[in-house]
């Protein structure tokens, strides 16, 4: 297994001391949230693109790919009964298959809870087919790139739509491409009524991508969850790519939940037998 961070961690910090904290406590890999880097896409071209992953492979990094795809746009959502938004997402996404690949990225993750939440006068299966419509189209973009989609369950207190992983393979399954896969996230499945080792389990075989974090929305072995039969269970499935560290909660500042994350991983690591 490799560690990794979402950049979003550290808020204002400049990038140079950003990485430079994170590589001290340990991480390799860092994981980027688009609205961390603009707030127009189309103005964040090649020469940024170039100079943004410059810097960070220059710190000892690989950057992992994208996550929050959708978040803090306008006018985007995968579910929705109407066809233009629907278009435009998949164009966004397309835009940011390119950019994930630009700057070194494998893999997107695709959560982004409020872009994609059914309301109440639309069925879940109408939402089911709409999302894998607008992700179809964009599959032939991920391969020219050879960047994957991890679909991303959440949980009930994000929204209503994909809250579990097998809704997830559901989705997954109806859209049909090697280029779309799975996502697992342990606050997410902590929301499940099935235990998170039984989860990774029977999702090995689809899993691309997994975050480490608690449902107090803190770092990974800093709430309730036990994170050595994770670990366990990650190593008993032959997981060797990257558990990415994700919080919601900032309370604690910067430096504990980097740094205290690191350890706790590690910590549950040197546990597994």
């Amino acid at each position: 297994m490799k560690y990794a961070i979402c950049n979003e961690t550290f808020g204002d910090w400049p990038l140079d001391r950003a990485l430079a904290y994170a590589r001290e406590a340990g991480y390799t890999g860092w994981e980027v949230a688009p609205f961390m880097l603009t707030d127009d896409l189309s103005s964040f071209g090649t020469d940024k693109r170039v100079a943004y992953r410059k810097q960070v492979e220059a710190e000892g990094f690989e950057i992992t790919g994208l996550h929050w795809l959708l978040a803090k746009t306008q006018g985007l959502h995968l579910t929705t009964l109407d066809s233009e938004t629907r278009a435009r997402t998949t164009e966004y996404l397309k835009d940011l298959a390119r950019l994930c690949s630009d700057l070194g990225g494998k893999v997107m993750v695709l959560g982004s809870p409020q872009q994609r939440n059914v309301p109440d006068d639309q069925s879940m299966q109408s939402a089911m087919e709409n999302a894998a419509e607008v992700i179809r189209a964009v599959v032939p973009v991920l391969e020219e790139t050879q960047v994957q989609i991890a679909l991303e369950p959440l949980g009930h207190e994000e929204g209503n739509f994909l809250l579990t992983a097998a809704k997830g393979r559901e989705l997954q399954s109806m859209i049909g491409s090697e280029q779309v896969k799975l996502h697992l996230d342990v606050k997410a499945m902590s929301d499940e009524e099935t235990p998170i080792a039984q989860i990774i389990r029977d999702n090995a075989d689809a899993m691309i991508h997994f975050h480490a974090n608690d449902p107090n929305r803190q770092g990974p072995g800093m709430g309730d969850v036990d994170f050595v039969p994770i670990f366990q269970t990650l190593q008993d499935i032959g997981y060797d790519d990257w558990v990415s560290v994700e919080v919601f909660d900032y309370e604690p500042g910067v430096e504990t939940l980097v740094t205290q994350s690191m350890q706790n991983m590690v910590k549950a690591r040197d546990a597994c037998t």
